[in-house]
């Protein structure tokens, strides 16, 4: 398939995407949107390029930081989602697990209480004009600790709302290792929410292993530091435990992977790990879920039928219903042929 054929196929099959940070699918047209209305000046071309301009992960996370700053208040973020909601419409997302970030805002000054009205009517507000369903699950944040992270589930726990599933473990991967962070994954697990980290993505496997093993995450953000370790690619197929893969970030960060035709999700996929497919951070790397697919078809030799395998895999490692899984896996089936 040429590069149009692909896309205009793939765009048709419902997809799902696991994860995805909703400040990093913001335009730039709301970043400048934002930037004159906190700061009543232009941000220009040139500014927008040097803000996206980092080697590694830490300078990425610097750059986050300096987009969320940029809010002044709570319905700023009706401009994120209205992009969130054109993002997974160009890309054929039927369903999508996203992650947000409160620590930052909470430290603004900002009302969380105020902040998932605004969620939750946004959230309804893309099911309703579009079909898709959206559900959020909070980070916790490893960069500013355990009693962040704490005080960030509790502060979840006591405000509830429609569309929150549970919690995220991201941030600085090497700041806040897995190990830390038990104790609010063990308080979330026994309240019945889901809770997923990031590991292995600028840490060794070691990182995966404690995600596992201490905080019993349900599924592993990133991952590519399995290959580094034979014992714990076979624990990961034997016991299918999902892993959310974002190939052009892992690139980006140039931390383990330095070009796209090395990225071990190829050998990962192979072990028979359940490989899902996402984006991460789409404006701060330039890319969206169909580009990655694309990606893996042209650079990485995955075929049509294992594309699909993995589009099904999104659904199947997702935190819907067995029967919504099982609707919309035969949903790809039908529209695959």
């Amino acid at each position: 398939m040429n590069k149009s054929e692909f896309y205009e196929f793939f765009k048709k099959i419902p997809k799902a995407e696991l994860h995805i940070h909703i400040e990093a699918v913001m335009s730039r047209d709301t970043i400048k949107k934002l930037y004159l209305k906190k700061n009543g000046a232009e941000f220009s071309d040139s500014e927008i390029k040097e803000l996206f301009s980092y080697s590694d992960l830490n300078g990425f996370i610097a750059a986050f930081l300096k987009v969320q700053d940029l809010f002044t208040e709570v319905s700023d973020f009706d401009l994120i989602f209205d992009d969130l909601k054109n993002y997974l419409v160009r890309n054929g997302v039927a369903h999508c697990e996203a992650f947000f970030a409160p620590s930052a805002f909470i430290k603004k000054g900002f009302s969380y209480a105020e902040m998932t009205k605004n969620f939750e009517k946004n959230l309804k507000k893309i099911k309703k004009e579009t079909g898709i369903t959206v559900w959020l699950l909070g980070d916790v944040s490893r960069t500013f600790g355990l009693e962040n992270a704490e005080s960030n589930y509790k502060m979840f726990k006591e405000n509830p709302f429609e569309g929150f599933i549970g919690i995220g473990l991201g941030g600085a991967e090497a700041k806040g290792p897995s190990k830390d962070f038990g104790p609010v994954f063990k308080k979330a697990l026994a309240d019945k929410y889901h809770a997923v980290a990031h590991a292995g993505e600028d840490v060794g496997p070691e990182s995966i292993w404690d995600a596992l093993r201490i905080c019993n995450a349900e599924r592993i953000g990133h991952g590519i530091t399995s290959v580094q370790d034979a014992d714990l690619l076979k624990y990961l197929a034997e016991k299918q435990i999902p892993i959310e893969v974002a190939p052009t970030s892992n690139v980006f960060t140039k931390k383990y992977v330095k070009k796209m035709e090395e990225h071990p999700v190829r050998e990962m996929f192979d072990k028979g790990l359940s490989v899902t497919i996402a984006t991460d951070d789409p404006i701060f790397f330039g890319v969206e879920l169909l580009d990655e697919y694309w990606n893996l078809y042209t650079k990485l030799k995955f075929s049509k039928n294992e594309l699909k395998q993995i589009i099904l895999n999104g659904f199947e490692d997702s935190f819907l219903p067995v029967k919504e899984k099982t609707d919309f896996k035969n949903l790809v089936e039908a529209n695959w042929k």
